[in-house]
């Protein structure tokens, strides 16, 4: 049986292994933007856990579609599909995948036949665009267990790299109040490459294969993170029709230009003028940042006017902030040279790259909602509900951490706990409301 790669150890194979033991097992749909690694995690889960894996791709193969024309009864269907693949499918023993889903709406109505005649069948579906592509009226509500696979977190680029000392000081920094700067120097390098490669799966196998070599590395990243960006423009066209695409382009094209303005203070709301030509309202530029969204390409974070659960409450729909889903991929569309990344030596510019480097982590982390607070001339940059309670999280690049409208949050709101993510140590003091966090913990809070 193959061994699972070292570099593709996820975090959420740990979730396959619960899904596959459960009682109540329903089809399991992993979500997630295309080349993030999906069809990868679930054939290593297959190959590794169960007895043989049946992989049947939507996408490369149409053919397979109409095994699902003629009626959804999962009997028939799996007896096609074995004749389709020449390998008797047990349905006790194996696992089957329908891979990019999404290509074939019979094979996601089906799910719900699977999960009521036949829920002995250990079945993964991997779909990339689900929310884009297909209708509600198709999809099996109630008969499917999801889980959402993102880039590379932080934790994952230190497995990735096999630094055990590194993922040791990252793992048990639960358990103490303080990092020495030593350890924290050795963290912040490793953040200093993730900024780099960020987290797609092909772009960091790449710089670990040249990492010897740092510029070749650096140059041939970068190469890899180019393809992937015309990959997704690509893919535009090819899935939403040629009008919208233009309009979808524009739109993502745009999201690092107007993250890479912010020059001075937290990153501003999304601003809908110039962005399409003649279109300067948030209902003419809804469905592209709406397909975007969906597609797990972009990040949004909602401003709030007031802190105060629930927050949605105080959201209005056309108040956003817009960041990448990959910050590697981020520093690529701004054409930022990889050794200024690396360096940190890029201007004072390098606050917009912190907050999406803190809002990846979040979503990452299971973070569903993204919030941020202003009111009157204050601003925090993140604010979660944490043990139902709100926690402002401001954001800082570096080691300046001048935080004024952190102060005027705890004034007015009086807080019993705010944090304040920067590129400072790790310094937690008990019984005291502002906890300090490096950037690269932002997963932790």
């Amino acid at each position: 049986m193959p061994q699972y790669n070292a570099l593709m150890k996820r975090i959420i194979y740990a979730k396959l292994l619960e899904w596959k033991d459960a009682v109540a097992r329903s089809p399991l749909i992993l979500k997630g933007t295309r080349q993030v690694g999906k069809s990868y995690i679930l054939q290593a889960f297959g190959e590794n856990e169960f007895s043989d894996c049946h992989t049947f791709n939507f996408e490369k193969d149409k053919k397979l579609s109409t095994t699902f024309e003629t009626d959804l009864n999962p009997k028939r269907i799996l007896t096609e599909l074995s004749i389709y693949s020449g390998k008797r499918i047990d349905i006790a023993k194996d696992l089957v995948i329908f891979d990019e889903i999404q290509e074939c709406p019979g094979a996601l109505t089906s799910l719900k036949y699977f999960c009521e005649k036949m829920p002995q069948l250990a079945l993964c579906c991997a779909g990339s665009l689900i929310g884009v592509k297909l209708s509600s009226g198709s999809f099996p509500v109630g008969k499917v267990d999801f889980l959402k696979l993102y880039p590379l977190n932080f934790e994952e680029f230190l497995m990735a790299l096999n630094d055990e000392v590194s993922l040791e000081l990252y793992r048990d920094s639960d358990k103490v109040d303080s990092f020495s700067k030593i350890a924290h120097q050795r963290l912040w390098n490793r953040l200093r490459e993730y900024y780099v490669t960020g987290g797609m799966p092909q772009v960091v196998s790449t710089y670990l294969t040249y990492r010897d070599d740092l510029f070749e590395a650096m140059k041939r990243t970068r190469d890899v993170q180019e393809k992937l960006v015309e990959s997704y423009n690509n893919d535009f066209a090819k899935h939403s029709g040629k009008i919208n695409s233009i309009h979808i382009v524009s739109v993502f094209e745009n999201v690092p230009v107007q993250l890479s303005a912010n020059i001075d203070g937290s990153v501003k709301k999304y601003r809908f003028k110039g962005v399409i030509p003649r279109k300067k309202g948030y209902a003419e530029l809804q469905g592209p940042i709406a397909w975007l969204e969906k597609s797990g390409l972009i990040l949004k974070v909602k401003v709030c006017k007031r802190a105060e659960i629930p927050l949605e409450s105080f959201c209005r729909e056309n108040m956003f902030k817009l960041f990448l889903f990959d910050i590697g991929l981020l520093g690529c569309m701004l054409d930022l040279p990889v050794s200024l990344i690396h360096s940190q030596d890029y201007g004072i510019a390098k606050g917009y790259l912190a907050e999406n480097f803190v809002a990846q982590e979040f979503a990452a982390s299971g973070v569903s909602r993204l919030y941020s607070w202003t009111e009157g001339t204050s601003e925090i940059e993140f604010i979660r509900v944490i043990d139902d309670a709100l926690v402002p999280v401001e954001v800082k690049s570096g080691t300046r951490t001048h935080a004024k409208s952190l102060r005027q949050y705890i004034l007015k709101y009086s807080p019993k706990r705010a944090v304040k993510i920067s590129g400072k140590p790790l310094s937690r003091i008990r019984n005291q409301v502002i906890q300090n966090y490096p950037l690269y913990l932002a997963a932790k809070i």
